[in-house]
């Protein structure tokens, strides 16, 4: 088939969704799927590598060349998922099936996940990796299909930035609720600890609680989603088996725009992913918090998310989504720097100083923003590409594109945790390190190599962003033409 000839559509469903605000129950029911991923991904980013480095006491590279194993599978388990999504028929639609099938493994794997059994330093890497992998999996299956309804339910250009901010909004918002709940319910110091992050038996009443959050976040947002089915593109499938849509899922990929985004979201998310995995290093032995430092930690990286639930459709309607996202994350790299910088020339106050927690909180809240608003631009960035490639192609692949997107999104984790891992040993920073007592040297590498990274990481994916070849006149040219060949 020429690629430049649409296929047929289908007679009584509609191949390409209406130029519409979403409802609000809907827009509600969609957003709230997305607190199962922040949970998730704040568990995995924040808490597993410390959990199996310092409570488990496996070597820090170890566990993060094996969480980077895991990574792999889901580099071929994401996009297959993303073209069977597509392809899938029924009368609850192509998303629909699979975000009900993956509530139940998703809290499986979670608790399995945190409740290593007593075994061999090689077997209890072996069971991190099949824990991860059957985590992974599962969130694939829901998360996949659930944001390639992003481009299903509007063809609006600014529209589906707004819903977009709304899923960011709900999965940060559960993310850090369930943080704080980590740090001031269940990782709290027992009798004989200064550290309740280093308390075994507070992560197994963590995971229960994350896995009923997760199951009831998905169920949730299926059924407040499902009345949409109907309404949802359904365009007719190319006849052919694997082959078929295996030739379908590289014509996606070889979309231009499309490359740029997961090109510039790989560096994104990696960065998320380093700051994620250290934080809880930076916070104990760099800044030296307190426990009750921690439950304030939580509201002002809400606060951040808030500014950017409202800043981020608001700035990408004024200069654009490419040149919005660009401005955000080269300022994230700006941000999440400039303590360290200062702190190595002694011109930022030291943990003994009652100024230090305001300054610090101050940057971490417009970092938060700006961070969360490049993420809130790129999916909305990655939605509009659907047409981009439906014009070109004749189909539509929602479902292949966010498979993609999604891969890059769990390199947060995945590569986060890998480097995080080789900086670690790069500082020479040792297992079952205690705050306070660890050398000033280690601690001084461990802040150059963060923020370095962080900030060259951060250029780069904003030099990418502004690579993005269309905005928001080529997507509403490009809807109109589709409209009046569908």
């Amino acid at each position: 088939m020429s690629s430049s000839i649409p296929e047929p559509r289908s007679a009584d469903k509609p191949a390409l969704p209406p130029v519409r605000r979403v409802a609000a129950g809907t827009t509600l029911a969609y957003g709230f799927g997305a607190v199962a991923y922040g949970v998730k991904d704040n568990g995995f980013g924040t808490f597993l590598l410390l959990f199996y480095n310092q409570v488990v006491g496996l070597p820090s590279a170890q566990v993060g060349f094996i969480v980077m194993c895991a990574l792999l599978v889901d580099a071929v388990i994401d996009p297959v998922i993303g073209v069977a999504s597509d392809r899938t028929r029924g009368r609850w639609g192509r998303r629909h099936p699979w975000m009900y099938a993956a509530a139940l493994p998703i809290a499986i794997g979670w608790i399995a996940l945190w409740n290593p059994p007593a075994l061999s330093s090689g077997w209890t890497l072996a069971w991190l990796f099949g824990a991860a992998v059957v985590v992974r999996t599962a969130v694939s299956a829901y998360e996949v299909p659930s944001q390639a309804l992003t481009p299903e339910l509007t063809a609006d250009y600014d529209e589906r930035t707004r819903i977009t901010a709304y899923r960011y909004l709900f999965g940060w918002t559960g993310g850090l609720l369930m943080l704080l709940a980590a740090y001031q319910l269940f990782l709290v110091p027992e009798a004989g600890q200064t550290n309740g992050l280093l308390n075994r038996s507070g992560y197994q009443g963590y995971a229960l609680a994350g896995a009923a959050v997760m199951v009831v976040a998905i169920l949730v947002s299926a059924l407040g989603t499902h009345r949409e089915i109907a309404r949802l593109p359904q365009p007719q499938i190319a006849p052919g088996g694997l082959g078929t849509a295996f030739r379908e899922l590289v014509g996606a990929l070889r979309n231009r725009p499309f490359l740029i985004l997961m090109s510039a979201a790989l560096f994104a998310f990696a960065n998320q992913g380093i700051s994620f995995a250290l934080s809880n290093y930076l916070y104990s032995f760099v800044w030296r918090f307190e426990t009750a430092t921690f439950a304030w930690l939580a509201a002002v990286l809400f606060a951040g998310v808030v500014l950017a639930f409202v800043g981020a459709p608001a700035l990408a309607r004024r200069i654009g989504k490419p040149r919005a996202a660009a401005s955000m994350i080269a300022l994230a790299g700006v941000l999440q720097a400039t303590p360290f910088a200062l702190r190595l020339a002694d011109l930022f106050p030291t943990p003994d100083d009652p100024a230090m927690i305001p300054i610090l909180f101050a940057i971490y809240t417009l970092n938060s923003a700006v961070s969360v608003g490049t993420a809130i631009l790129g999916a909305s960035m990655m939605a509009d590409v659907v047409e981009h490639s439906e014009v070109r192609t004749g189909r539509r692949s929602e479902g292949v594109f966010f498979a993609g997107a999604f891969f890059v999104q769990k390199c947060t984790s995945g590569i986060g945790i890998f480097v995080s891992g080789l900086i670690l040993a790069a500082a020479g920073f040792p297992e079952g390190a205690k705050p306070g007592e660890v050398d000033a040297a280690t601690i001084d590498w461990l802040t150059i190599l963060f923020g370095g990274t962080y900030l060259i990481l951060s250029l780069a994916a904003a030099w990418l962003f502004l690579r993005f070849p269309f905005g928001a006149d080529e997507h509403r040219e490009r809807v109109a033409r589709l409209a009046a060949t569908g």
